[in-house]
């Protein structure tokens, strides 16, 4: 096997093929200090704490592996019904050399397994040993792929869970659910089960299926569930503490540590994108660290119910309390405050940075997912992002002393420069000596097309590749350097996909992570490649 460096805390082993790569994630199980485990279409990315492990240590102890040649377990069978009518349909069969037809028939005769997970969570990469489907992806990928959307890629069909960007060729659909929480397991294409397919030309009524007012209904359910177990306040219950959104921002989520080591369901561990500023705004009024917060992109404007105490960290803007009589105080950032029925706290668009986040003594009581509250914005995973109207609940685990004292560290505004710190890899191999140049020599830019997923930044000089084809998919961390094929780099934030196609050339220390999670659009980039000893 090959071992390349993935990140500063990440390594990515290469195997022979498909099979190997499932038996030694099966046989690093307990491995110390390895914290999680991205198996992908030939490697496995190995997710580690370097305060237990070294790199170097992990290397060796991964090597050393010995592969069980026993099968492979299987976890059951389900059958998916397919409307064969996608939009790719008669260009992947083209690509393949036969009809759509053919295509069809010989996609209902495969046999068809899952080999693992990926993407977004109950994204199933299921393969076969039809040595027919090997399809490579679409040139430019589509912004919007459709829920239930089945494709092919590599050698791999998937189901699109939810709707998303995707470069897969679409071959049909489906109404089947492929993620339910609330179902054991949640992913309907779990890894080691078996699939069939079956073509239907209706709308079929199966256990597995829901029309699209039954899955609009649910969603209302668990809305409603979701508020009544935050525990937001009855109407007619002000003294009860609580937080009301009265203007939300272009983006106010609640956010938390995440949710770590679900990689094998495809749920990705994603979390607040400025770990310091959660931290920070936590201590200020004696929360545990991880406490539950809200992350807010620009300005908005809060109400408080009850009395409690508050503090804003992360980006730098005006900050001020309105009190019930219209009376407004400027508010001091990091530093806690008192609040009391009807406040209003009013956060100014930010002078520097990009994401506020606000803690509340006691933390935000949204309903947990996986044993998180974060909002993973990809998978749909989490509490919904906020609007005008919501009311969230307040906890009432607070363990430590508020610190009245706080600095705020500098953040950059629209047109500094910041300095990122990088490991290259794993496949800075991909790319010609020149981009390598380029990925360093040059600034780069952060467009507005940037969210939690991830930063597109934009250079002069894009990044050319000396490699040419397919990758398979294979893991990716926070913070990864991902390029696609016009040569501009994607910055990886937390809800990032789990695998990817696209060569990653580097990626973030995790020093530098919080930083990125504050880039504003029109900030300036440069890469710098940590030294290593």
């Amino acid at each position: 096997m090959r071992i390349l460096t993935a990140s500063d805390h990440a390594l990515l082993v290469e195997a022979a093929d498909l099979d190997e790569a499932m038996r030694l994630n099966l046989a690093w199980d307990g491995t110390r200090g390895v914290v999680e485990r991205i198996p992908g279409a030939r490697t496995v990315l190995v997710r580690f704490d370097p305060l237990v492990i070294s790199a170097a240590d992990l290397a060796d102890e991964l090597a050393a592996t010995e592969i069980d040649t026993a099968h492979l377990p299987a976890t059951g069978e389900v059958t998916v019904p397919v409307r064969y009518d996608g939009e790719d349909l008669d260009e992947a069969a083209s690509l393949l050399g036969v009809s759509a037809s053919e295509l069809v028939n010989r996609h209902l005769a495969a046999d068809w397994k899952v080999a693992f997970s990926g993407f977004a969570p109950g994204f199933g990469y299921v393969v076969s040993s039809d040595p027919l489907f090997d399809v490579p992806r679409r040139s430019s990928p589509r912004t919007r792929v459709p829920a239930g959307s089945v494709a092919l890629a590599g050698a791999f069909t998937g189901v699109y869970p939810r709707e998303s960007p995707g470069g897969w060729q679409l071959i049909g659909r489906t109404d089947a659910l492929m993620w339910d929480i609330d179902r054991d397991p949640p992913a309907l294409l779990s890894p080691g089960t078996t699939v069939r397919f079956e073509s239907v030309r209706e709308q079929a009524v199966m256990p597995a299926l829901v029309s699209e007012n039954a899955d609009e209904a649910a969603d209302t359910r668990r809305v409603a569930d979701r508020h009544a177990a935050a525990g937001a306040p009855a109407p007619g219950s002000p003294t009860a503490a609580a937080i009301e959104i009265v203007r939300p921002s272009l983006q106010l989520l609640v956010q938390d540590a995440g949710r770590p080591g679900f990689a094998a369901l495809g749920v990705s561990a994603s979390g607040v994108a400025d770990r310091r500023a959660m931290r920070d705004a936590n201590r200020a009024v004696g929360n545990a660290s991880d406490a539950a917060v809200l992350e807010s992109v620009g300005g908005a404007v809060l109400r408080f119910r009850g009395a409690g105490v508050a503090a804003v960290a992360g980006a730098v803007g005006s900050l001020a309390l309105i009190d019930a009589g219209g009376v407004a105080r400027p508010l001091a950032h990091g530093v806690p405050f008192a609040t009391v029925e009807g406040d209003e706290l009013t956060l100014g668009h930010p002078a520097s940075g990009l994401r506020y986040v606000i803690a509340v003594r006691g933390g935000v009581a949204a309903e947990p997912a996986l044993d998180s509250r974060a909002s993973d914005t990809l998978a749909g995973l989490g509490p919904a992002p906020l609007a005008a109207g919501d009311v969230l609940g307040v906890g009432d685990s607070a363990p430590h002393p508020v610190e009245p004292e706080s600095t705020p560290r500098p953040l950059p505004a629209p047109g500094d420069l910041v300095d990122l710190e990088i490991t290259l890899g794993p496949r800075d191999d991909w790319f010609t000596t020149a981009a390598l140049a380029s990925l360093t020599g040059q600034e780069w830019t952060v467009t507005p097309r940037s969210d939690r997923v991830g930063i597109r930044l934009e250079g002069a000089v894009p990044l050319e590749r000396s490699v040419g084809g397919e990758l398979p998919s294979e893991g990716a961390v926070t913070g990864a350097i991902q390029v696609p094929p016009d040569g501009q780099p994607v910055l990886f934030l937390p809800d990032h996909p789990l695998t990817g196609g696209y060569p990653i050339i580097g990626a973030l220390t995790d020093r530098s992570l919080d930083l990125a999670g504050q880039l504003p659009p029109g900030a300036r980039v440069r890469f710098i490649v940590k030294e290593t000893s």
